[in-house]
């Protein structure tokens, strides 16, 4: 993402529990953009497209407690095996 404006960096974590993984992202593409466009208050609703993918795919819950857009200082994507 250094090169990139519209990139994304990412750290990636399992779960101890082995139940799945989170993706912590410190840098938002979507974020540089939509600011650029003056369009960043509309973020947010792209952020949760991240739960209907999710959900689409079956296998996973989606878990999330920060966004970039929302103020948080990190994007956490988290996805949890269905049980």
């Amino acid at each position: 993402a250094d090169r990139n404006p519209y990139s994304w960096n990412m750290d990636f974590y399992e779960y101890s529990d082995g139940s799945g993984y989170e993706g912590r992202f410190t840098k938002c593409g979507i974020c540089v953009l939509m600011n650029e466009l003056g369009l960043f208050d509309l973020t947010p609703a792209m952020c949760r497209l991240d739960y209907t993918m999710s959900e689409a795919g079956g296998a996973t819950n989606f878990v999330r407690r920060y966004t970039i857009a929302s103020g948080g200082s990190y994007c956490d994507c988290g996805y949890k095996k269905k049980i």
